[in-house]
């Protein structure tokens, strides 16, 4: 990790950027045609093309950096881009009086964005460690001095080891549907056979949404299978799907529990359907966070996409968590930075309006309000350490 970073470091002194280009309405039509897929075309919107240590990165933002505030930056799912992952969530309204003040950054991963052109055979498509060192690029390019990540499976992975690489540029994460396990060999048989009997499309909706999703095959299944299969270049696809297949376990522990624990120091909103595939691995990801900065949003009635089908409640709780981290409406979003919460907790009441249910994670005994500013209530539990566990399964 500290020879990647320095590596990455390194190289940010000799980039080379290419002039950006505005979208222009009338860009992917089959998106703008698609009930599934509000259209984010604007002409606030601008395309780079970013050169980092591994290739080119093709970025889309809205907006200039603001004081000191973050720069809100996403990374989508395999099989998905920036429009297919996100546009329902940020087009939502109440999503956009968040956004409106701060600067948004849709990062794509290499090749997966619409019309982007095919790799050539025996091109080595970067690791996963690769993909996250090519993030501080961006960073530089656009001048931000930190991030609040927002990033779903493949992406929220990249965003996690980012964090763990780069601390100091990340303020916040948010990480939907995230899997801190590497495929074992039996899941990569599995895997090898899978991808023989099915086609490309197949094995990716089987990694997007839940088998019962699958077998109901709901409009949206069939929206987003007609869409990875037109929009999104198949053979970089593959190479895309290949290499996270290949993902090494996410070095993290709860701190206490190993020694020299590497865990994510930002405060970490987990989130993940009740009816989603990847509910084991947000779980176990919970498991190895720091309970003090971690808040876990459990979404009912909620499958593999909770930004696609629920964008209404994790727009709430994206709110909250942004309260927690002291940005907060109490003195008006323009105004950023909001004293009062950097020091005195966030009203548990928050979550409470949020969740139709709640109920305590797996490690808490009774609820206790923190000293903390938090996007949630908080519970407590005595650990072999003696820790004070603030970790907040929340169900909504």
């Amino acid at each position: 990790g500290l020879l990647l970073q320095e590596m990455t470091m390194a190289g940010l002194h000799e980039l080379r950027f290419t002039e950006e280009k505005p979208l222009l309405r009338g860009q992917d039509t089959e998106l703008e045609n698609s009930d599934a897929f509000l259209s984010a075309v604007d002409t606030d919107w601008k395309e780079h093309d970013i050169e980092t240590p591994y290739g080119l990165l093709h970025v889309v933002i809205r907006g200039s950096p603001k004081g000191n505030r973050p720069a809100i930056l996403t990374y989508h799912d395999v099989g998905l881009n920036h429009k297919l992952c996100f546009n329902t969530f940020f087009n939502y309204e109440d999503m956009q009086e968040i956004t409106k003040h701060f600067v948004v950054c849709h990062v794509d991963a290499p090749g997966q964005q619409a019309g982007a052109s095919q790799f050539p055979q025996g091109y080595q498509y970067p690791s996963m460690d690769q993909l996250a060192a090519m993030l501080p690029s961006v960073v530089q390019h656009f001048g931000f001095k930190y991030v609040i990540g927002i990033g779903v499976g493949a992406g929220a992975y990249v965003l996690a080891k980012f964090a763990l690489i780069f601390p100091d540029l990340v303020e916040g994460l948010v990480l939907m549907n995230i899997d801190p396990n590497g495929k074992g060999w039996i899941d990569w048989a599995a895997a090898k056979l899978s991808g023989l009997t099915s086609t490309l499309p197949d094995t990716v909706l089987s990694h997007l949404f839940s088998q019962e999703e699958l077998v109901n095959n709901t409009e949206l299944v069939q929206s987003y299978r007609q869409q990875i299969g037109s929009v999104v270049n198949q053979f970089n696809l593959q190479l895309f799907l290949n290499m996270y297949n290949s993902r090494r376990d996410l070095d993290i522990n709860r701190p206490g529990t190993v020694p020299n624990a590497k865990t994510l120091r930002c405060p970490v909103m987990l989130v993940v359907g009740d009816n989603a595939p990847a509910e084991e691995g947000v779980v176990e990801c919970n498991s190895k966070l720091d309970p003090t900065n971690t808040t876990f949003l459990k979404m009912a009635d909620s499958g593999g996409l909770p930004q696609v089908t629920q964008p209404g409640k994790l727009t709430e709780a994206f709110k909250y968590f942004l309260q927690g981290m002291g940005y907060s409406e109490c003195q008006g979003w323009a105004r950023g930075w909001c004293p009062s919460l950097s020091a005195h907790a966030v009203p548990s009441a928050s979550m409470t309006r949020l969740a139709r249910s709640r109920t305590a994670s797996l490690t808490s005994a009774s609820s206790v309000d923190g000293t903390r500013p938090r996007a949630c209530t908080h519970s407590e539990s005595t650990e072999a350490m003696g820790q004070i566990n603030h970790t907040m399964e929340v169900s909504c």
